[in-house]
């Protein structure tokens, strides 16, 4: 934890920031924008998984079974590639906020793949798996299919537009189950159903706010509660 006074009003009052930040959440929920707004506001390093840096991906969305483990298999050589490559750098001394944790990769995995594949890809996984120093603080943002899709939509990737609502379904309830018994890090649950994170400088600061005053556990933001 780390005495920081924020780049924006927002007031610490005596609590310190995390010094690692990890979002996660399924497509769509805001992680992005939200690891830019954090890095943005205490001037951490910000480390982005870069979805579109995936040749495969457009296909994967057409039609998941043709390519999906080459999508996922590109997907875990660039994490591991990205945590190797700052963990040689010795960066993981300093503050940083990611839209990712590896352990994620076989949530993906277990939705896509079929069970021939999975049991390559796991091989994969194993050989690979590098040692990701613990976050400070996981910050799990979820919404409904509905308003996944509604925001899918309002960004118009054109890759994105063909993601049904089944294939989000599956994905918040490998999530769901995934941080049910995530106990690595202090834990941070939001509910993004009526929070506009890119939009409302509103519920970003309430969000941060809350997120200064935990210090271990699990907690969970509603943001009715704070309207």
């Amino acid at each position: 934890m780390l005495e920081r006074q924020p780049a924006s009003g927002l007031s610490l009052r005596g609590r310190t920031v995390p010094a690692f930040i990890a979002i996660e959440g399924p497509i769509g929920v805001g992680k992005t924008t939200l690891a830019r707004k954090i890095a943005e506001t205490f001037e951490y390093d910000l480390l982005l998984e870069e979805a579109e840096m995936n040749p495969f991906l457009e296909r994967f969305y057409q039609n998941r079974e043709q390519t999906a483990l080459a999508t996922q298999l590109f997907f875990l050589f660039q994490r591991v590639q990205k945590i190797t490559d700052i963990k040689q750098r010795d960066m993981f001394e300093s503050t940083r906020v990611t839209d990712f944790i590896l352990e994620k990769d076989p949530l993906f995995a277990r939705v896509n793949l079929e069970p021939a594949e999975y049991a390559l890809y796991d091989k994969v996984y194993e050989k690979m798996h590098v040692e990701a120093p613990a976050p400070d603080l996981v910050i799990y943002l979820q919404a409904n299919p509905e308003r996944l899709l509604e925001r899918i939509g309002k960004r118009g990737i054109d890759a994105e537009q063909s993601i049904d609502r089944s294939y989000l379904e599956q994905l918040n309830e490998v999530y769901s189950e995934f941080f049910l018994y995530y106990d690595a890090a202090p834990l941070l649950i939001v509910n993004a159903n009526d929070i506009d994170l890119a939009e409302s400088d509103r519920d970003y600061e309430q969000l941060v706010d809350y997120m200064l005053n935990i210090k271990k556990g699990r907690h969970y933001f509603n943001p009715t509660f704070f309207s």
